[in-house]
């Protein structure tokens, strides 16, 4: 099949990348912003740590639970199309959200966003796809995901400050317009480009996405950044801000700057290691092992949080940002492994199981909190080790798995 004529840069950057960039922008702030409001929704509500595990986790089992159709969808009307419709019930949730009077109102609000933004990171990865050459993907999609990294800035610092003037409710009516405007405005400015969807209608598609399951090569790389995304996300979005409060004994605005020095990590991190896949790629270094490399020493940052140590939280939570992100270099490199009209199913075939791995992660980690009676300096250091123990474990297995599995 012939592309239509690649589009002017301006074009490129106006109208495909900044509509696409902003979506996951406001995904990323949905993620993470229970970590800086999650103080106030405890005291409205009442709510224990296993309760905010659950309220914030439902967010990841609505976005997986959409993983599988979406890929089907994108691969079949394209991106545009989904991701502005999607979002349209992520402004719905985020009204519920605002107006909610009890934790089943917040769950049902928190579940609308988490299916309503499903679509922004995969429906981005399928626009790269059609729009630039295959040879840019991981620095295209690390630029995208550094958009991310940016919606996790916001919700820190910004979102604290925002709550000196309003309450986290009016913070959920303005990000609820937002989101509408940017469904609207992804609509109206990203050019329509069909995708080619490899011939066959639903059931070939189906077939097709049970042979990406099936393939020896998808269960050798999926593992590690499976278990890695999901620890990152579990606690970037939720754990670090009581850990930085209760264990760094930090005040709610200090604690706020952290979460800001972590999320500028990631926006580095989103950035630079796409661009480093791309031009170790060209020596022969493929981006599978640069995104292994980046999780192995994830997994020493991370092991020094478990331990409790507060020797020096910037800089320990700095690189815990920037090397969180080596795991979705894993999607590039699983999308030039396989044929372009499957990109939609391939990255949604790994996504799926990064969301049911951290909803499982976040919330298991408040039932292991759950497990220490919480003292007046709040959640027990021994709580924590436990419950980032047993995250650094499980990455420890799947780097095992992706080190001696060589067929």
């Amino acid at each position: 099949m012939t592309h239509p004529a690649p589009l002017p840069l301006a074009l490129l950057f106006g109208r495909v990348f900044l509509p696409f960039a902003a979506g996951y922008f406001l995904s990323y702030l949905y993620r993470s912003v229970n970590a800086v409001i999650g103080p106030d929704l405890t005291r409205a509500l009442d709510l224990d740590p296993s309760q905010m595990g659950l309220l914030t986790s439902t967010y990841f089992l609505a976005f997986a639970a959409s993983q599988l159709p979406l890929g089907l969808l994108l691969d079949r009307f394209g991106p545009r199309r989904v991701e502005a419709a999607l979002l349209l019930f992520a402004a719905a949730g985020a009204l519920t959200f605002a107006l909610a009077g009890d934790l089943a109102d917040l769950v049902i609000g928190r579940a609308l966003i988490g299916f309503g933004v499903s679509a922004c990171l995969m429906a981005s990865f399928k626009a790269n796809v059609l729009f630039f050459a295959r040879e840019r993907l991981p620095l295209v999609n690390g630029v995208i995901l550094a958009s991310g990294g940016l919606g996790a800035l916001g919700a820190t610092a910004p979102v604290e400050a925002a709550l000196h003037i309003t309450d986290w409710r009016g913070v959920f009516l303005v990000l609820a317009v937002l989101t509408l405007a940017e469904a609207v405005a992804l609509f109206l400015l990203v050019p329509e480009r069909t995708p080619h969807t490899g011939g066959g209608g639903f059931g070939a598609q189906l077939r097709e996405t049970g042979q990406i399951y099936g393939s020896p090569l998808f269960w050798r790389l999926a593992p590690l950044p499976v278990a890695s995304q999901a620890a990152f996300m579990a606690i970037q979005g939720l754990w670090a801000g009581p850990w930085l409060r209760d264990v760094a004994q930090l005040g709610r605005i200090d604690a706020a700057n952290h979460l800001f020095a972590m999320a500028a990590g990631m926006v580095a991190g989103f950035a630079l290691m796409g661009a480093v896949a791309e031009r170790l790629a060209r020596t022969g270094i493929k981006p599978a092992t640069v995104a292994a490399v980046g999780m192995t020493l994830f997994l020493a940052d991370e092991a020094l949080i478990a331990a409790g140590w507060t020797g020096a939280p910037y800089a320990t939570w700095l690189a815990f940002g920037f090397l969180g992100t080596s795991g979705t270099v894993m999607y590039a490199a699983l999308s030039q492994s396989f044929p372009p009209h499957l990109a939609g199913r391939v990255n949604t075939a790994l996504n799926l199981l990064v969301f049911v791995a951290a909803f499982a992660a976040q919330w298991g980690m408040g039932q292991i909190i759950d497990l220490w009676p919480g003292t007046a300096q709040g959640i027990p250091v021994d709580a924590f080790r436990a419950a980032f123990g047993v995250m650094l474990g499980l990455q420890v297995l799947a780097l095992l798995w992706l080190t001696l599995r060589r067929d």
